[in-house]
């Protein structure tokens, strides 16, 4: 392509003008260098220019790539668009060759792969809406200059490699994408994952015609290519390498996830588009990791689909539209038929059955009645009432492979792995003829099951037949095992196998299993998944990484009463999110049983919104009914928790009407985001009625002026008890901080107040003059990201002057900047100041800022807490602040510095403020380009005798192999002290993401001989978007329950408290005699937990764990 830029090419074409046109040309060119301000050609050359001066000229005075832009563009405008096409014609010869293999490869592959005839490939025309759609999943928006990542999101079996294949193919035939697209390229991972290592170019290469793949020209242009990764599921990749193991070289071989991982995440040719296949949970797993531009979702057949496909099979219209109502009654059953070939498999099942005489009725009553009978009925003959010896060895053999693959992630199977697991060559030809295996679409000796979720079932079914000590494969684990990875959902590919083991155990299909082997199956499967659940229930480490509504999808399929009501039982706490009409239903069948309950958080999202008929509402709304009963049913109901969810005027009232009820007694209610289609004053009313309410959280949740009045009457009267409120991200408007402010004066109870996320710069002074009211009692306030103004900083200025009861203010994501920081720094500098923590993070704060804070901590006694991450501090600005925390008169416990632009020359200063500072507790310096030299100076550092650091916050994986093994070398020989770096730090204040308020409570001891901090057992309120430690208030988002190392030494354990306190059964932790400490800690935790660290305790030397004598909830 290189050699094909230059002058002479230009020439070339410059020849094929006439005089007149040659002109022409150069009076546009004139033209052009005006209209796009390019480098001037003094017009006296081009005017007497030859076509091969003008062509030197050209390429001399612009790039080449630039001059031949250009020269197209002319060609256009002189009419001669003939030049134009020849040329790009030639410059695409190895596109258009390319186009071409590929176009006659799928032709040949075309009925393999998609079992349709080649003759129906060879006639199909794409249509010119189907053109458009494919067309449309690139097409820019006005304001979007990212290249695309667009993410086609279907069940598996839906049709997505068909659809990607038809786009190929429409392309290779010159109907889509032709000035968009150069290249396209189609990574099938299932293709890709046996490769192990490979380079870009390597899987370029394996799609070109020739051994010779013209790399270099391919990737010359990143912006002209198209990468397809289909069936991302394939691959079981979470991208969560560390960002220094990603590549960026096209032909450096790396480990495949590692490549795959650098292609997503747009570390390799990150111009190019990405066209990405998944299934809906691999997309939930990765929707945070990929970026992506489009999201599309292949719904399959429409029911008018599925219903003409039933018609089409059965004869009799009548008999037809009698099975399809039965189907239709099943909403799971229903819901498998969008996948054509499932389709196919519950049609032909029902058929089967009513030809022999069969119940469809009972056939319909779960999916995996369906399957059991599908599946079973393969291997009997039709003119046989059981299956032969061999046909049952056969059928253990299949679940035996099914049962490995799904340890192993293989769906493919050679046949090695046939023979491994008992089933020989001659066996191969009998289960392609059932169409229960298939010959791969990928390569001809390799076989995969009907669908991957009769692989799934048949793996199931292993477990009701044999053990997993039986299997050839020290890979296929326990059922217990397997049950906790369902539900934890590791496994992105396990979409049924657990709820087909729960189904299997129902009694209509144990009389079937019986029936096809001849004896009884062993219960014995049943005792052991009533175990498992219990001790999941029983671990809160285990219970908070279990996805509650796979759990209820087991217990559906079952459809056993005293097993789903001794589960239930089990749980004190659930959280789930029903996003269609199934969820509702499954979900609904296990609440009901429900009345053990502390917590409960769910959403709806808009299935109670959705225009539907009548009598579909009618069954919505019953599901809802016993959804809401729980709020009645568990009378030990601590905390309620809606989020995302619409409700309609009937779907509010019966929430309403069970919130109502005296039973209903929550001290937390969480209300994110919820829509109501109807006068929110009656649910205002409602919680005035709740004299047990303590938290009130209505972040994101819209409220309107005269939302905001009644609720401020609501918090005035005398019977409110609420301490706590957050209206974080609720659209209010300066005039709404009247109504607040009249709370802050007459409320004595109101003790934390959450508003940020809201645009009330105007209405700040009414909230301060309250604030400054002597009758004011207020603790905690956050106001980020709540566009406040310069002089908003003098009226918070005066809040701190005269305030006495303020510990806590958070005013991140708001311009501050260093002169409003001068401001506040002088009331923060008076002797009286009594605010213990202040948030000031991406407050365009910089290094002259630096200053004046260092004379607050210099002079400032009371201040523990200081956030300034995402500052432009540099190490300059904490060079002061260093100096200043090394004063006597510091009594600073706890400093966050994340993304303040520091480097390994601040490392000095920090570290002597360790050996030096005699109450940091802990110090957050994450995302900062610290170098090995300078951490190596703070690990030195926290070794000394003096140092009270417990918690350090750095990434490890940010850094290179010999820094992360020192870190975690010296995190291991130091008993006290925990590097945070599993954590990743959530920006403050961004509209649209949740607003959530955590509480911190501290949960350590310090090393002998140093004091605890006096914020000990102080709750504080974080600001929106914040996820703290809970012992030391660094700035963290956890998004799953942290293990401790079970070391003896408190330092160690305070993770195990990160994530909230759910219970309030008290324990006290204290130091025993010979070390003396002054005074113990108060720790909520819940029963299991508490156990747990008896455990723990009962082998330390240092500490001893109590009950305590107090009751109160810490929440």
């Amino acid at each position: 392509m290189a050699s094909f830029f230059s002058d002479f090419g230009l020439m070339w074409y410059l020849e094929e003008l006439n005089k007149k046109e040659f002109m022409k040309f150069k009076e546009a060119l004139k033209q052009e260098m005006v209209q796009y301000g390019l480098q001037q050609i003094p017009w006296t050359e081009v005017k007497k220019a030859s076509r091969e001066d003008l062509a030197n000229l050209l390429v001399k005075h612009y790039e080449e790539k630039k001059a031949w832009d250009m020269t197209f563009r002319i060609f256009q405008n002189i009419d001669r668009k003939d030049l134009s096409e020849r040329a790009a014609r030639e410059i695409a010869g190895h596109s258009k060759m390319y186009q071409a293999h590929l176009k006659k490869k799928l032709s040949q592959d075309w009925s393999r792969k998609f079992n349709i005839p080649i003759q129906e490939f060879l006639k199909q025309k794409f249509t010119l809406d189907e053109c458009i759609r494919f067309e449309q999943l690139f097409t820019p928006k006005a304001t979007e200059k990212q290249p695309h990542t667009v993410v086609l999101r279907g069940v598996s079996g839906i049709g997505k490699t068909l659809m990607m294949a038809k786009l190929t193919l429409a392309w290779s035939d010159g109907q889509v994408f032709q000035n968009k697209f150069s290249y396209i390229f189609s990574l099938c991972c299932h293709d890709i994952k046996p490769l192990k290592t490979a380079s870009l170019a390597d899987l370029i290469s394996r799609e070109w015609p020739s051994p010779s793949a013209p790399i270099v020209e391919i990737v010359s242009e990143p912006e002209k290519l198209l990468f397809i990764i289909d069936s991302l599921e394939a691959l079981n990749c979470d991208l969560a390498e560390p960002e220094l193991e990603l590549c960026d070289n096209w032909m450096e071989k790396r480990p495949v996830n590692i490549l795959l991982s650098s292609l997503l995440r747009r570390k390799i040719l990150p111009e190019s588009s990405l066209l990405i296949t998944a299934t809906p949970e691999t997309f939930d797993k990765l929707e945070d990791r990929i970026h992506y531009t489009e999201m599309k979702i292949m719904m399959g057949f429409d029911e008018s689909s599925r219903k003409m496909y039933f018609e089409g099979l059965f004869q009799d219209k009548n008999r037809a539209q009698e099975v399809f109502r039965l189907v239709r009654e099943n909403e799971q059953v229903f819901n498998i038929c969008q996948v054509p070939l499932l389709c196919w498999l519950v049609a032909t099942c029902l058929k089967n059955e009513m030809e022999k005489g069969g119940d469809p009725a009972s056939i319909c009553r779960r999916a995996t009645s369906v399957y059991t009978t599908f599946i079973l009925n393969l291997f009997i003959p039709k003119s046989a009432q059981n299956p032969s010896k061999k046909s049952q060895n056969l059928f253990l053999g299949l679940c035996s492979l099914a049962a490995e693959g799904m340890w192993t992630d293989k769906f493919a199977f050679n046949q090695e792995d046939l023979g491994k697991n008992g089933i020989v060559t001659s066996d191969i030809s009998t289960l392609l003829n059932m169409r229960i295996f298939l010959k791969s679409k990928d390569s001809k000796n390799m076989y995969t099951f009907l669908h991957p979720s009769v692989q799934e079932f048949c793996a199931a079914m292993f477990y009701l037949v044999k053990s997993h000590s039986d299997h050839h494969s020290k890979d296929v684990q326990g059922i217990e095992a397997l049950l906790l990875t369902f539900l934890k959902k590791v496994r992105v590919q396990w979409i049924f196998v657990g709820c087909f083991i729960f189904g299997l155990l129902h009694k209509s299909e144990q009389e079937k299993l019986e029936m096809f082997f001849g004896y009884q199956l062993s219960q014995e499967v049943k005792q052991k998944l009533c175990e498992s659940l219990e001790k999941i229930s029983a671990d809160e480490e285990l219970r908070e990484q279990v996805d509650d509504m796979k759990l209820f999808y087991c217990l559906f399929e079952m459809e056993d009463e005293a097993f789903v009501m001794q589960t239930m039982s089990f749980l004190q706490q659930i959280k789930f999110v029903a996003k269609d009409y199934s969820d509702l239903i499954v979900a609904s069948y296990c609440l009901k049983y429900c009345s053990t309950l502390k917590t409960i958080s769910f959403s709806t999202q808009d299935i109670l919104q959705e225009e539907r008929e009548h009598s579909y509402l009618e069954k919505l709304l019953i599901c809802w009914q016993d959804v809401c009963s729980v709020l009645v049913s568990c009378q030990q109901m601590q905390i309620l928790q809606v989020k995302d969810t619409y409700l309609d005027e009937s779907a509010f009232l019966v929430l309403y009407t069970h919130l109502q009820h005296p039973s209903c007694t929550p001290h937390i209610l969480e209300v994110n985001n919820v829509s109501f289609s109807c006068d929110n004053h009656l649910f205002f009313e409602l919680l005035n009625q709740k004299q047990s309410l303590r938290h009130l959280d209505l972040s994101l949740t819209s409220l309107s002026r005269s939302d905001v009045k009644v609720l401020c009457d609501m918090l005035n009267q005398d019977e409110c008890n609420i301490e706590k409120l957050l209206v974080a991200g609720c659209q209010l408007s300066p005039d709404d901080c009247k109504n607040f402010a009249s709370i802050l004066i007459s409320s004595k109870k109101l003790t934390h107040l959450n508003v940020a996320c809201n645009s009330l710069d105007k209405g700040i002074h009414l909230l301060c003059k309250a604030l400054c009211h002597p009758d004011c009692v207020l603790k905690n306030l956050v106001l980020a990201n709540c566009s406040l103004s310069e002089k908003c900083w003098d009226y918070l200025s005066d809040v701190l002057k005269r305030n006495k009861t303020l510990t806590h203010l958070d005013i991140s994501s708001n311009d501050v900047k260093d002169k409003g920081l001068k401001v506040l720094c002088k009331a923060l500098s008076l002797p009286d100041s009594v605010l213990k923590s202040l948030f000031l993070r991406r407050c365009l704060i910089t290094t002259s800022g630096c200053q004046d804070l260092a004379e607050v901590l210099s002079i400032n006694q009371n201040l523990r807490s200081l956030q300034i991450s995402n500052n432009k501090l540099q190490d300059a600005g904490v060079k002061l602040l260093c100096d200043a925390i090394k004063q006597p008169n510091c009594h600073l416990e706890n400093i966050g510095l994340e993304g303040c632009e520091l480097t390994g020359a601040c490392c000095e200063d920090l570290a002597s403020i360790f050996s030096q500072n005699k109450t940091l507790w802990a110090i957050n310096l994450r995302q900062n380009a610290l170098d090995r030299r300078g951490l190596a100076m703070l690990c030195e550092a926290v070794k000394h005798h003096r140092c009270t650091l417990h918690v350090l916050g750095l990434r490890i994986t940010d850094f290179d192999k010999e820094t992360q093994e020192l870190l975690l070398a010296e995190e291991e020989k130091n008993p006290y002290l925990t590097i945070v770096s599993s954590a990743k730090a959530e920006g403050m204040g961004e509209k649209g993401k949740a607003c959530q308020s955590h509480k911190l409570r501290w949960a350590g001891a310090p090393s002998p001989g140093a004091r605890w901090p006096s914020s000990l057992a102080e709750t504080v309120d974080l600001g929106i978007g914040e996820r703290s430690c809970l012992s030391t208030m660094v700035e963290s988002d956890y998004e799953s329950p942290i293990t401790p190392r079970e070391k003896n030494s408190i330092p160690k354990l305070f993770e195990m408290f990160l994530h909230g306190v759910q219970a309030c059964e008290g324990t006290r932790l204290s130091p025993k005699a010979a070390y003396g400490w002054p005074r113990p800690i108060e720790v909520a935790t819940s029963k299991p937990k508490l156990w747990k660290l008896q455990g723990i305790f009962s082998r330390s030397r240092r500490y001893s764990l109590h009950p305590s004598s107090s009751s109160d909830c810490p929440l």
